[in-house]
This record gives structure tokens, C-alpha cells and sequence, in this order.
């Protein structure tokens, strides 16, 4: 493991922003296509801004992932992660993605856990954006 330190979250953000672009534009020119998992929270915030901003990512060829959801909080709750997702990144990028899978959080948790289970197992993650939230969770 590498552990890099910055002086400040835009430094920081710029910075994971950055790299993971780069492995974003390695696999589109590999494989076609990039798959990408993005978390929620404070940490997250600046970097997916300045994700959505990087310079020649085709995000129509990307298809992105939702790291976890509340069981039974609606997409309109100030606390859905689809919500802040879809606020903070994919309706902010400059063109749609090729698709995003959404966790459905009022469902069946264990069907969407097999389905988006399933999908994951036939898409290699090219870039997670993940974090480790306040309570030190990992997320």
C-alpha cells in the first residue's frame, strides 16, 4: 500500500481526481469500455467534482457502480447515496455514461445484492474511489 499526503482536500482531490482519470483513459483505450466505483460522503465530495471535470474521458463508454445504500431510504431522502450521487456526479458530467447501476435501497436487499453481484462478477473494476468514513468505517 502507498500512502500519499497532501497538504489540503483540494490538493488531495485534485490529486485522486487526477490518477484515477488516467486508469479511466488506460482501460478505455484497452478494453473500450472503463468501470468505475464511486462512495458517497464529505470525503468524496471534491474529488467527484473535479473527476467530472477531467480532461478526455469518454465518460459515454463508462459504466459506474454505487459502493452501498441505506436499506429502505427513498432516492428523494436527503440521505439517499443514489441521491447524493446523482446530484454530485453522473448528472454533472459532461456527457451520460454508458450506464450506471444504482443500488435499489427499497427493495429486496438480498436480490440486489445477488443482482448487482452478478453483474460485477463479468465487469473487472478498473478505478474505486472509496473512503474511510469518520467513525472509521470502510466505505
Amino acid at each position: 500500500m502507498q500512502v500519499l499526503v497532501y497538504p489540503d482536500v483540494p490538493t488531495m482531490s485534485q490529486a485522486a481526481a487526477d490518477d484515477g482519470a488516467a486508469l479511466i483513459r488506460q482501460a478505455l483505450a484497452e478494453r473500450g469500455e472503463a468501470n468505475l466505483i464511486v462512495a458517497t460522503g464529505a470525503s468524496q465530495l471534491t474529488m467527484l467534482s473535479r473527476l467530472s471535470q477531467a480532461e478526455g474521458v469518454d465518460w459515454r463508454r463508462v459504466v459506474g457502480f454505487h459502493l452501498d445504500e441505506y436499506i429502505g431510504l427513498p432516492f428523494a431522502h436527503k440521505g439517499s447515496f443514489r441521491g447524493y450521487l446523482w446530484k454530485h456526479f453522473v448528472s454533472q458530467l459532461p456527457a451520460p455514461l454508458k450506464q450506471f447501476h444504482f443500488l435499489d435501497g427499497e427493495g429486496d436487499a438480498q436480490a440486489e445484492c445477488r443482482r448487482v453481484g452478478e453483474i460485477l462478477a463479468s465487469s473487472p473494476i478498473d478505478v474505486a474511489f472509496v473512503g474511510i468514513g469518520e467513525n472509521g468505517h470502510l466505505a
